[in-house]
Order: C-alpha cells, then sequence, then structure tokens
C-alpha cells in the first residue's frame, strides 16, 4: 500500500463553521435540555426517593441522546448547557420570597448530582475522528 505521506495533518486545516442543521440541533437540544432541567426540578422535590432517581436518568437520557444524534460532544454540550441555566434560574428567589427549590438534601444532590451527570455524559461520548486510519508502526 502507498502512504498518504502529503496529506496535511487534520489539526492544519483551517476552521469552517459548522453547517446549519448542527447548529439547529444545539438549539433545539438546548432547549429540551432547559425543560428536562425544569421538569426534573419539580419531579425530584414530588417523589423524593424516585423523583429524584427519575430526574437524573432523564437528564442523562436527554444528554447521551443529543451526543448520540449529532455525533459530536457538542450534543451532549447543549442540553447540558440548557439544564445549567434552567436550574440556576429556578433556584434563584423571587422578590416575593418565592423560590422552588428548598434547602435540603434532595435539591442539592439533584443540583450536584446532575451537573456530575452532564460531566460525566459529555467525556464519555466519543468525538469526532478524523476519516483516515489512524497511524500505526508497521501500517
Amino acid at each position: 500500500m502507498m502512504s498518504k505521506v502529503n496529506q496535511p495533518s487534520a489539526l492544519a486545516q483551517p476552521l469552517r463553521p459548522p453547517p446549519a442543521g448542527r447548529i439547529a440541533a444545539c438549539v433545539g437540544l438546548f432547549l429540551l435540555g432547559a425543560v428536562a432541567g425544569a421538569a426534573g426540578a419539580l419531579v425530584q422535590s414530588g417523589w423524593f426517593p424516585g423523583g429524584l432517581l427519575l430526574a437524573l436518568v432523564g437528564a442523562a437520557g436527554v444528554f447521551v441522546g443529543g451526543a448520540k444524534a449529532t455525533g459530536t460532544r457538542a450534543g451532549a454540550v447543549a442540553p447540558a448547557a440548557g439544564w445549567v441555566v434552567a436550574v440556576i434560574l429556578l433556584t434563584a428567589s423571587r422578590p416575593e420570597g418565592d423560590f422552588l427549590f428548598s434547602a435540603g438534601v434532595g435539591s442539592y444532590l439533584f443540583l450536584l448530582g446532575g451537573m456530575a451527570v452532564a460531566v460525566i455524559c459529555a467525556t464519555l461520548v466519543k468525538g469526532r475522528q478524523p476519516g483516515r486510519p489512524g497511524a500505526r508502526l508497521g501500517n
């Protein structure tokens, strides 16, 4: 076999903006993550032990599903960012003194557990790989 010596590395290629379809998918996944965060905030406090697990598993499903749908890590990061934005906005108290999250163990487990699930899902998903086979000695 003849090796491709003169072909530049994938790192040496100029940056191109992502396709419009991928941008639209990431925006949709961001909104879906925000909805999952808001729904999880309500479910985790309603049915404490089971609701917390259901909310975290649902969030993980959105993160991994987004990554599988787009084939990139951005597919996991976009819904995770939407989830974080929604949850942070829901933790802020209103001028009337109303709030959605109480200062309890379940709320803290939901906040920290959701962030941990987001990081785990974003790092476990394989990123895009170059189109050519890996460089191995002897090939």
